[in-house]
């Protein structure tokens, strides 16, 4: 049987033709001198590549400068997640057969054919095709409970008065001679190769074998995915983690198989174990948005990455991309920045409403936000963070795959996390000593990009809004003089 090359984002058996395949592994230096990554997330790459070759004598581990360097003899390998690694394997004489993608819910062929002739490819539409085209969450032809979105009731503020969900934390990861190794390797290559990195160095946080990934899905789905549905979109500055499932950066290395992730979460609701909001905002995120951002990097065009519909030219500020936390005083973007820092994770509302909805505001390149999170977040890759991040956080396709920028003021932060209350800025003000960034920087994005907005009907009563301030000068002043300053 001919080896098959496994990108380190393909390291699960569902990649496999059998379970006797020869596997051949790279692992290329040249990848970590491209890029600035996160330590914590080059450590997690590093460690899933040496642990899945260890004690597997089907397994061949090259530790190369290029992947070309490394390909002495035959292989086949499954279509990669990238255009720069479907070219190179294109490339590559010694590549006898691409197969079809794995790792994903809905075939590439089916999601064309969804999208053919749509002039809007929305994702609950795709959503509603795929649940039916899989089965999951059905009772027949009905969506099981009759209805397919449950997200009403899956947008509750957070607790009053708590710093913690009451939910048992996931269990730890135990570190091993691997691990250890690893490190000594980044120090080294920091030391004496040039190679840098972004964020701080940790004990690691997110599976790294497909045990690690197994027992994280498993006590998820017992212990989180109860609670995981009503405050799924809430913050607590004391609690980063929330319910949330973990479950990206393993799903992105390839230990589970998202298809498995949704089965599993679907039976805990038939046994009654879970309520069927929770199960069903869990399961939306993994086949729907998950599957349809990855379909969304191969059906735009290639230079959909530059798309700059709002004309933001501004580079990311030293203190962002540093992710020096400790130059910001707005408690939210502080406390956010600072996971990135020393996790190289946040969950999603920390991700669109704080992260990128700063950046629109200030008018950042969408091009160069793309990147930042493709580096630091360690479930960050290019396929992941291209539509997400240019199209939905940064609005900078001007809807293609988004039917309204996602820019809030500190109203919305104020309702869904505690983080209002002990910061030295005041969400209800919009100019002055303590205006809240977010509340002056949304006025101040809408009234730079108003002409641009004017004809969508969602951000028709926002603008009316802007043309009834009476300070609007004043705060178009003062926020073009905060610049790039840490707010």
């Amino acid at each position: 049987m001919t080896r098959r090359w496994l990108f380190a984002d393909q390291l699960g058996p569902h990649f496999l033709d059998s379970p006797d395949q020869p596997v051949l592994l790279v692992e290329s230096k040249a990848v970590f001198r491209r890029r600035v990554f996160h330590r914590q997330k080059a450590h997690l790459i590093l460690s899933a590549l040496r642990h899945r070759a260890q004690d597997d004598d089907r397994v061949r581990l090259i530790r190369a400068e290029t992947y070309a360097e490394a390909l002495k003899e035959p292989v086949t390998v499954c279509h990669p997640t990238s255009r720069a690694a479907r070219g190179l394997v294109n490339r590559l004489e010694q590549v006898e057969e691409v197969l079809p993608p794995r790792g994903f819910v809905t075939a590439p062929a089916d999601f064309t054919a969804w999208a053919h002739g749509r002039t809007h490819l929305k994702m609950e539409d795709f959503y509603r095709d795929a649940r039916q085209r899989h089965g999951i969450l059905m009772d027949g032809d009905e969506p099981t409970g009759g209805k397919w979105n449950l997200d009403a009731d899956n947008r509750e503020p957070p607790p009053r008065g708590v710093e913690r969900l009451d939910v048992p934390s996931p269990p730890a990861i135990v570190e091993d001679e691997i691990d250890e190794q690893v490190r000594a390797d980044l120090d080294r290559w920091e030391r004496e190769d040039g190679i840098e990195f972004v964020g701080n160095d940790g004990p690691r946080m997110f599976p790294a074998t497909r045990p690690e990934a197994l027992a994280r899905l498993r006590h998820f789905v017992t212990h989180r995915l109860p609670t995981f549905g009503p405050y799924e979109d809430a913050m607590l500055a004391g609690d980063p983690l929330m319910s949330h499932s973990l479950l990206s950066a393993a799903m992105n290395l390839g230990l589970l198989d998202p298809l498995e992730v949704v089965e599993r979460a679907e039976e805990a609701y038939r046994k009654g174990e879970a309520p069927l909001a929770s199960v069903e905002g869990f399961v939306r995120q993994i086949i729907g948005w998950r599957d349809f951002i990855w379909h969304l990097y191969w059906y735009f065009e290639p230079d959909y990455r530059a798309s700059n519909e709002l004309k933001a030219r501004r580079e990311l500020p030293r203190w962002f991309a540093d992710l020096d936390a400790g130059a910001v005083e707005a408690r939210c973007l502080s406390d956010v920045l600072a996971g990135v820092r020393d996790r190289g994770w946040v969950h999603h509302i920390p991700r669109l409403m704080v992260l990128g909805n700063y950046a629109m505001q200030r008018g950042w390149r969408p091009g160069a936000m793309a990147d930042w999170f493709h580096r630091c977040f360690v479930d960050g890759y290019e396929w992941v963070m291209t539509a997400n991040v240019i199209g939905m956080s940064q609005y900078a396709d001007s809807g293609r795959m988004s039917t309204k920028p996602y820019a809030s003021g500190g109203a919305y932060i104020n309702r869904m996390s505690d983080y209002c209350g002990g910061c030295r800025y005041d969400p209800k003000v919009r100019v002055g000593d303590d205006a809240c960034p977010y509340t002056a920087g949304y006025w101040a994005f809408l009234a730079r990009n108003e002409p641009k907005l004017a004809n969508n009907h969602r951000m028709r009563q926002p603008l009316n809004g802007l043309g009834r301030l009476s300070d609007l000068e004043a705060l178009v002043e003062q926020e073009k003089a905060r610049g790039s300053r840490a707010p």
